[in-house]
């Protein structure tokens, strides 16, 4: 969405932030792994974890974890000066958010206040500076869409997060949560075409937008609440509402 209008996105710049995303996501699992060990070992989708079933040791955990950060910050180094600092305060949300399921209800909120840092780090690294009417609203599109899909997720755990005592949304919602969701898609849709309206992207970004929409959609109203393997199945058919929004920010930039 940076790029110059007509132009290819920066190959480089998409490397860099695909391995970033993987490291930093990666590290996030990390801590969350170290600091649930405890919660883990009673949840039945957990209990095979690494740490918790004991194949690693925590220290083994932390170690790994300092490789993972390493090399992020390896990453960081290739960008500008204000990026840096940008992506380094991600890091207090990277750290704390295993803590929010003991805390909140809302912890999938606190996860995607995490997980899209980079709607506002990807615009800085290409220009230097935030562009709050482009960012502002695509980093709440992808809160949203965190809150679409990981309280889906969530909904595999209830029965467990209840006996062991954490909190989700997929537990404040309960039977209400197709109306929540119907909510966060529609905000989440509507961020995004904001976001792509001020960025002045061409039709192709509207025409995948439908076609998100329509996925999103399919999610919300047909998946089974109370079926573990379906709440899976349609939390990983994210990866095509992803690939349709990215698709079409790279073709509407390409015709702006």
């Amino acid at each position: 969405m940076a790029a110059e209008p007509g132009n290819l996105p920066d190959f480089k710049m998409l490397v860099l932030f695909g391995c970033g995303a993987l490291l930093l996501r990666g590290a996030g699992c990390t801590i969350n792994d170290l600091l649930d060990q405890d919660i883990d070992v009673k949840v039945e989708r957990t209990k095979l974890r690494p740490i918790a079933s004991g194949i690693l040791t925590p220290l083994q955990g932390l170690s790994f974890l300092g490789v993972q950060l390493l090399l992020g910050l390896g990453i960081l180094l290739q960008l500008n000066n204000y990026s840096r600092i940008l992506g380094a305060s991600s890091l207090l949300l990277v750290f704390s958010y295993p803590l929010m399921k003991r805390l909140t209800f809302w912890p999938q909120a606190y996860l995607g206040l995490t997980f899209n840092w980079g709607a506002l780090l990807g615009w800085s690294a290409v220009r230097g500076s935030l562009d709050p009417s482009i960012v502002l609203p695509l980093y709440m599109s992808g809160i949203f869409w965190t809150l679409v899909y990981d309280t889906i997720y969530a909904h595999q755990d209830k029965e467990d997060d209840l006996k062991v005592g954490v909190k989700s949304t997929a537990l404040r919602f309960g039977d209400s949560t197709t109306e929540w969701l119907s909510g966060f898609g529609l905000a989440c849709i509507s961020s995004l075409a904001l976001s792509g309206f001020n960025a002045h992207l061409g039709w192709p970004f509207y025409a995948c937008l439908v076609a998100a929409s329509g996925q999103m959609a399919w999610q919300i109203y047909t998946v089974d609440f109370s079926n573990r393997a379906d709440c899976n199945r349609k939390f990983i058919s994210n990866k095509w509402f992803g690939a349709l929004i990215f698709s079409g920010v790279l073709f509407g930039r390409l015709t702006s």
